[in-house]
């Protein structure tokens, strides 16, 4: 029974496999452009829009770009392991880019997304951050939680959460400073500044995850940032 059982379970791996990597390979692509473009994985052919408005390349902490893994192996953006690369020291992480071109011109950038990854109160966070061509300028974010408490924390992942980071700013001056969402919710807008955002309220550990997930992965790609601007 147990090599009959083995032998199936070894067949619907075999089978299912290719439908798996296709559904994960999908839900990765709709991430990304979730954090520049409204989409709808339901209506929208996302891996063609993927295909025709993103390029994406992996670069080091220093900002060079890096097509091969330690071993040698090519290195394909889509496929680094953001959970295994958050392990690891900042400098030793491999960093995917994804560049999001002008469907006017395909040789203008309008945007550059990076990965995200963190803690939040009772499991991990994730998501994505798009900066405008002015590598500064927050042209919009895709956060997503494994286990964040519903109608609290779980609101990272609501739209209207995410709206208020577009157009706030990581840079003052040439100092990165990240964003941070604040503690308490629904004041003023003119009280916050350019790299403030409102809170939520009863999930202040959440946030304080969101904020320190942001500035982690910013410095990562500071190399990258000052690379490009110059």
């Amino acid at each position: 029974m147990t090599i009959v059982i083995g032998g199936i379970l070894s067949i619907a791996s075999q089978v299912l496999g290719p439908a798996q990597k296709k559904s994960i390979e999908l839900d990765t692509k709709y991430q990304i452009l979730g954090a520049v473009m409204m989409i709808d994985k339901k209506k929208d052919d996302v891996l063609s829009i993927y295909n025709q408005r993103i390029q994406s390349f992996v670069v080091d902490y220093n900002g060079d770009l890096i097509e091969k893994d330690k071993k040698g192996n090519p290195i394909v953006p889509e496929e680094v392991n953001i959970i295994k690369n958050f392990k690891l020291d900042k400098r030793e992480r491999e960093l995917p880019v994804f560049k999001f071109m002008s469907s006017k011109n395909p040789d203008q950038v309008e945007a550059y997304i990076l990965p995200l990854y963190g803690n939040g109160l009772w499991n991990k966070i994730s998501g994505f951050i798009a900066l405008e061509n002015d590598l500064n300028t927050i042209k919009g974010v895709s956060f997503g939680h494994v286990q964040e408490t519903p109608g609290l924390g779980a609101r990272i992942s609501d739209s209207d959460i995410q709206e208020r980071y577009k157009n706030k700013t990581i840079f003052d001056g040439d100092e990165l400073v990240s964003v941070k969402m604040i503690k308490g919710e629904k004041r003023d807008p003119s009280l916050f500044g350019p790299h403030e955002v409102d809170g939520m309220s009863g999930a202040t550990l959440t946030a304080n995850g969101v904020n320190a997930m942001i500035k982690d992965y910013l410095d990562c790609y500071k190399g990258f940032i000052d690379k490009t601007k110059k």
